[in-house]
């Protein structure tokens, strides 16, 4: 779980994966949908090391039960992943996610696990639904927006083969961790992802995530009156 975000474009002292979203911080609603899909995973929270007391002062606070690995963070998120991969012992599947994205589905999660065990990593991916126009010196130029994807999180890898492609040195041209396993020659692999799981970036992000959080868990009350699930 990545978590090294500062509060910058937040216009905040408090990072935003602390900050409260319905009843407690964005951090541990994106726990919770990992611990809700497999109690059995080997959770890794990957920190800026200033952070770390923060976050068991807000454990404690919340009453955060879910057992987890600190890792600290780095100047880059390359630096970041990479010290993360590290706690990781065993062999297996690894998932890589943005801790303030916490309205990602089961279902991404069950989608991005099978396409991994398939073909050896899963980036969910949504599409692009405005019109596109890339931009040069010359000006700019429409192009045609179903040739684009938008990116999302968990991206989902086997762990030896992320863990030897982040022993190569950084690059400016790694915008992701998908984008590090395609440098050593890997064909990365696309899958659905869910359109509610937004990356909370700015102040106007928690008016749309705790919109869509409250009509999740109105939904899911239903199905359960209807069905008793």
């Amino acid at each position: 779980m990545m978590a090294g975000g500062s509060g910058s474009r937040m216009n905040s002292a408090t990072p935003k994966q602390f900050a409260e979203l319905c009843g407690k911080p964005v951090i541990m609603h994106s726990f919770q949908v990992f611990y809700d899909f497999d109690p059995q995973i080997n959770f890794v929270l990957v920190l800026p090391k200033q952070h770390v007391e923060t976050w068991k002062k807000l454990c404690e606070k919340y009453n955060f039960q879910i057992p987890h690995q600190i890792a600290f963070g780095g100047n880059t998120r390359f630096v970041s992943v990479k010290n993360g991969l590290k706690k990781i012992a065993s062999e297996g599947i690894v998932f890589i996610h943005d801790s303030i994205r916490p309205l990602v589905s089961i279902k991404t999660i069950e989608t991005c696990l099978a396409k991994t065990i398939e073909k050896g990593n899963a980036l969910p991916v949504i599409a692009v639904n405005e019109s596109v126009r890339k931009i040069s010196k010359k000006g700019s130029k429409a192009v045609g927006r179903s040739l684009y994807k938008l990116v999302q999180t968990p991206q989902t890898f086997w762990v030896n083969q992320i863990k030897e492609a982040y022993n190569q040195p950084y690059s400016e041209q790694f915008t992701d961790d998908a984008s590090v396993l395609e440098s050593t020659g890997e064909t990365i692999q696309l899958v659905e992802g869910n359109l509610e799981n937004i990356k909370i970036t700015y102040p106007h992000d928690f008016i749309i995530a705790e919109a869509l959080m409250k009509n999740i868990k109105k939904t899911i009350s239903f199905k359960r009156l209807l069905f008793g699930a």
